[in-house]
């Protein structure tokens, strides 16, 4: 498998991100109230978030709470690999449960975050899917037991 390419950087300048800090703060705050902080207006906005949508550097979307919509069970997994980590790193991110994947330096090679209905479902993905792909030489489980803290709005630099 080709390497993904890497997308082109994209220079965001003290408007963009101050635009970001916004939206981080409230995902939904309409364009003509960033418009007002930022001083734009409301189109500029509206072609600024579109631009920084398309590039990549912001995902606008709703976080739930994964136990009041029906997921009863996280877990971190850390994988010790063999091979290429960036292919396996692409193939874990295939993966439906898995909503987060790290590539680290440390004890694991990778780290990878499931969200899943229970342990039953917990169990099946780990054992059938995850343990089951080219290069994972083995897997250390880290269940979840109570999230305290989970936040996305560290702002820019």
């Amino acid at each position: 498998m080709a390497p993904s390419p890497k997308p082109a950087p994209v220079t965001l300048d003290a408007t963009s991100k101050a635009i970001i800090e916004q939206l981080q703060e409230d995902g939904r705050r309409p364009y003509a109230a960033i418009g007002k902080a930022v001083g734009l207006s409301e189109a500029a906005v509206r072609q600024r978030v579109q631009r920084l949508v398309e590039s990549g550097v912001v995902q606008i979307v709703a976080v739930t709470d994964p136990l009041q919509v029906g997921f009863t069970r996280q877990a971190m997994i850390g994988i010790k690999a063999e091979g290429d980590l960036q292919a396996l790193a692409d193939r874990l991110a295939d993966v439906p449960e898995v909503d987060y994947v790290v590539i680290t330096a440390g004890a694991f090679d990778i780290l990878v975050e499931l969200v899943c209905e229970d342990d039953e479902h917990l169990l099946e993905v780990l054992n059938q899917r995850l343990r089951q792909l080219d290069g994972v030489r083995t897997t250390e489980t880290f269940v979840y037991l109570k999230l305290r803290k989970q936040l996305y709005n560290w702002g820019t630099r």
